[in-house]
């Protein structure tokens, strides 16, 4: 019997591999020696992988067994029930495997080892040698493999040869909808909660010189996938070295991941009786509890890495850059070449920017390869000399937050420090605990903490602030973390008023919305798509609670996908640092500040900041915001934003939003008290002549926006008693000047209705037809004007007082809104009813000629209006005297 088998916990190279060895060895059975992880077995479910007839291992006789192939292992330890004929003389061992050598590795009869991303790759090459056909299905499940193990290539350990062969697995029919919608697996609620743990117990420790991350997670049972949690926690923390401990059931899990080669993680993972690459290793550790692992794993990399290589005075030379028209394909290729993360951007021999890995590899997911460095650089950085202090390095490192700080001398970069030369230099030994210097100087150890608590109770109500405390006891009893976030909080430290309260919780958002609604007896309306729900307590009080999320883009200007997670993922996705500050609302730390991304400084610095370089790529609406704060708080947009804001302009990205979303953006904008200097900011950023060809906010558009704010205010200052919606007014005034043909463009731009469409028309016709015909007539009775502007809504009024240069005109308007619109009849229709007048059309006749009557001064009271109907109307009060039933006249009986 020939058996075909890999190690337990089997991935999809793993099975992939089998299945390829399979084509090679035609008469061998297919047997996985345990376990496989949940996407694997998820596949079997969904798939017709069952085709190709995996035995149990409990039918199969071990005895008869004279050819073991393994794939993708060749360690004793991890290939089950066939250790135990691993040493007889009679079994022939085939081995096919990508991971580094071992001291446990079985040595086979046949041994094919290549240091490829992923064990299916050696195996596709031997099948395409030997001209052996594959199937459309077979193709698929091979290149799963490939792309699993190399992580959609964007692993380290990926070579040109994986390259290869998933082209040729295309080639052969490969259907890449299968491989994305596998590979690409939701997280269920169990590995949520996994993630959120690894995220809150992840702590950096400097050792030699050398940024390592170590998380830990303890559950009671085993939830698989662990590695795909571990690598989102990288890509999270953007993180160089991380290592994992799970403890799940009777053991311990390690997964270990390393992007630079100072760390090699399959050596470390050795040393707990595991493997794999230097980029990638895991193990599984019997016998320690999670605290003595943690600890041993310490000591191995006290002892395993290497000091990193300095300068004796501290750079790194020669300077690896990259020139600002190169693509974002170029940089990237320099980076991976150089296994660097964050490198100069020079000019004709000149640095004039920074740009981060984490900068390309977001570009290239939003597939802008071909656009140059220049536009997502960042061109606010620091620079020393040659001469500088130890003082002035660590200083820029810390409060600019460059991943590197480049050397000058002459004018010219002569090399650069990096936060990892600085700590090699300051650090020389260090305890199992993060050193004070090494959590200063490491975002990653951030967020900064203070107490706002005498804010909080200085500057809220009494009322809101027992409304928050409320919901952290709640939160406390749920065994939940709450936060007020956001806008909230920024105002809150600004003395701003603001009650529009947002509270994030690490927990399921919805349960604690209704549980807090109970038992204060109140409302909850919940939104079960998002896991948010808004607690009504007033009118004029409402609380939106949402689970921590965080949204990522799948193209430039998308609507964001939304993803549960922690605090510190629910404000990254938020759109400039002033909006990611959070206090904390539990009993034991409320009123306590949380602060990941520096928003505090930027408060104090009065600078308006993107949390990333893509962050107007993902959502260009940001860009109208960042105007309006700008504005509203009379802060300065940071230089660097500006950039990005210019050319994501540039780049076209707000013609890809959706024409209701740039509409809402627009429609806030001009909601703000005093929206004149924001709309000439939208004017200097080209966003204005997006919406409309050639429109300017020149002088002659300043001075009628002037005219419509003094309008409004006089209007609120009048204490005028219908509601007035001032941002369409200032719209009105946006596009009067506009022709027919633009405006229609710009309706459809911004998938206006239709109503909107026929109301601006009509007012625009209206107001022209005015200010020419009727106000240009020397005398105005009251009635004329009340019947004119009877039609026009409060806005459109205010409108063409701003359009009018005449004061007669906006004192007609005026005398409208103050003495005679309210103007009503003494006499009703119920009255003329009981005069015997049929009820009809006459009704509306005879009150408006009252109404009239009222306007023009021709009639007072209840008398004046019997007596003018007695003049005009006489029928109404013959039929009156013949309906009464009395010997009295009518006169007397009124």
């Amino acid at each position: 019997m020939e058996v075909v088998t890999t190690h337990i916990n089997a991935d999809f190279d793993a099975m992939a591999s089998m299945i390829a060895a399979k084509k090679l060895y035609p008469e061998a059975i297919l047997v996985f020696p345990g376990s496989q992880e949940r996407t694997l077995r998820e596949f079997f479910i969904k798939s017709a992988v069952y085709i190709y007839d995996f035995k149990r291992l409990r039918d199969v006789d071990l005895k008869q067994v004279h050819r073991l192939i393994l794939v993708d292992t060749r360690q004793l330890s991890r290939i089950g029930k066939f250790e135990e004929i691993i040493h007889r003389p009679e079994v022939e061992i085939h081995v096919y495997d990508h991971h580094p050598d071992t001291s446990e590795d079985v040595k086979g009869h046949v041994s094919v080892v290549k240091p490829v991303g992923a064990t299916v790759t050696i195996l596709t090459q031997l099948i395409r040698e030997r001209g052996i056909e594959l199937t459309p299905e077979e193709a698929t499940i091979l290149c799963l493999g490939i792309y699993e193990d190399t992580g959609s290539f964007t692993f380290n350990s990926t070579t040109p040869e994986d390259f290869e062969a998933a082209a040729y697995l295309r080639r052969q029919g490969a259907d890449l909808n299968v491989v994305s919608d596998m590979v690409t697996q939701e997280l269920t609620a169990e590995q949520i909660g996994i993630l959120n743990e690894l995220i809150l117990s992840a702590r950096t420790y400097d050792i030699q010189g050398i940024e390592v991350c170590i998380a830990t997670v303890s559950v009671d049972k085993y939830v698989g996938d662990f590695a795909l949690l571990v690598h989102k926690l990288k890509d999270i923390h953007n993180l160089d070295v991380v290592f994992a401990l799970g403890r799940m059931e009777d053991r311990i899990y390690l997964v270990a991941r390393s992007r630079i080669p100072e760390v090699d993680v399959g050596l470390i993972a050795s040393h707990f009786g595991g493997g794999g690459h230097t980029t990638a290793a895991s193990a599984t550790i019997r016998d320690l509890t999670l605290f003595q692992a943690e600890d041993r794993l310490l000591e191995v990399l006290k002892s395993s890495i290497t000091p990193f290589p300095m300068a004796e005075n501290l750079m790194s030379s020669p300077v690896v850059y990259v020139e600002a028209d190169a693509s974002i394909k170029e940089a990237e290729q320099i980076m991976v070449r150089y296994n660097i993360n964050s490198m100069p951007v020079m000019e004709n021999g000149v640095i004039v920017g920074l740009i981060t890995r984490q900068i390309l590899e977001k570009a290239i997911f939003h597939k802008l390869v071909e656009h140059t460095v220049r536009e997502f650089m960042s061109s606010d950085f620091v620079t020393v000399g040659l001469h500088a202090t130890l003082l002035e390095i660590q200083t820029y490192l810390v409060e600019h937050q460059q991943r590197i700080l480049p050397v000058i001398d002459d004018g010219k970069v002569v090399g650069v420090i990096t936060r990892r030369d600085l700590l090699n230099f300051l650090v020389t030994d260090h305890s199992n605990k993060p050193q004070t210097l090494a959590d200063a100087l490491n975002p990653a150890q951030w967020p900064k903490k203070k107490s706002i608590h005498s804010v909080v109770m200085e500057q809220l109500p009494g009322e809101v602030i027992a409304i928050l405390k409320d919901l952290g006891k709640l939160a406390d009893r749920l065994h939940y973390k709450a936060y007020a976030v956001g806008g909230f909080v920024r105002d809150l430290l600004l003395r701003r008023p603001n009650l529009d309260i947002d509270i994030v919780v690490e927990g399921d958002g919805i349960e604690f919305a209704k549980e807090f609604a109970a038992s204060h007896g109140i409302r909850a309306r919940c939104h079960k798509k998002f896991n948010t729900a808004v607690l009504i307590f007033s009118d004029k009080l409402k609380v939106d609670v949402a689970s921590a999320r965080f949204e990522y883009y799948q193209y430039p200007a998308a609507l964001p996908i939304v993803e549960f997670s922690s605090l510190k993922m629910d404000l990254y996705r938020r759109d400039f640092t002033i909006n990611t500050l959070a206090l904390t609302l539990n009993p034991d730390d409320f009123g306590q500040l949380i602060d990941f991304f520096g928003g505090q400084r930027d408060l104090k610095d009065k600078i308006i900041r993107v949390l990333h370089n893509l962050s107007f790529v993902e959502d260009p609406t940001r860009i109208m915001r960042a105007i309006r704060f700008e504005q509203r708080f009379n802060f300065k947009i940071g230089k660097q934003t500006a950039t990005l804001m210019k050319n994501a302009v540039r780049m076209g990205l707000i013609q890809k939003l959706g024409g209701r979303r740039f509409f809402h953006e627009i429609d806030l904008i001009l909601m703000e008290e005093n929206p004149v200097p924001a709309v000439r900011r939208m004017d200097e950023y080209g966003v204005l002549g997006l919406l409309a060809s050639g429109m300017r906010f020149d002088t002659r558009m300043e001075e009628l926006f002037n005219r419509i704010r003094n309008m409004i205010s006089w209007y609120r200052l009048s204490f005028l008693d219908e509601p007035l919606e001032g941002s369409w007014v200032y719209f009105l005034g946006l596009l009067s000047g506009l022709h027919r043909n633009d405006l229609e463009k710009v309706w459809n731009r911004l998938e206006m209705t239709e109503n909107q469409r026929e109301r601006m028309l009509w007012t625009y016709g209206q107001v022209e037809s005015l200010l020419r015909g009727f106000f240009q007539l020397p005398e105005h009775r009251p009635s004329d004007i009340y019947r004119t502007l009877q039609p026009f809504k409060p806005e459109e009024l205010l409108f063409m007082m701003a359009r009018t240069e005449r004061e007669e005109v906006r004192k007609a308007i005026s005398h409208y809104f103050h003495r005679y619109r309210r103007v009503r009849t003494e006499l009703k229709g119920k009255d003329l009813k009981a005069m015997g007048v049929p009820p009809g059309p006459i009704y509306r006749i005879i009150l408006d000629e009252l109404i009239d009557a009222h306007l023009n001064g021709e009639v007072k009271s209840l008398q004046d209006e019997w007596g003018y109907l007695k003049v005009h109307h006489p029928e109404i009060f013959e039929n009156a005297e013949k309906n009464m039933s009395s010997g009295m006249s009518f006169s007397e009986g009124v």
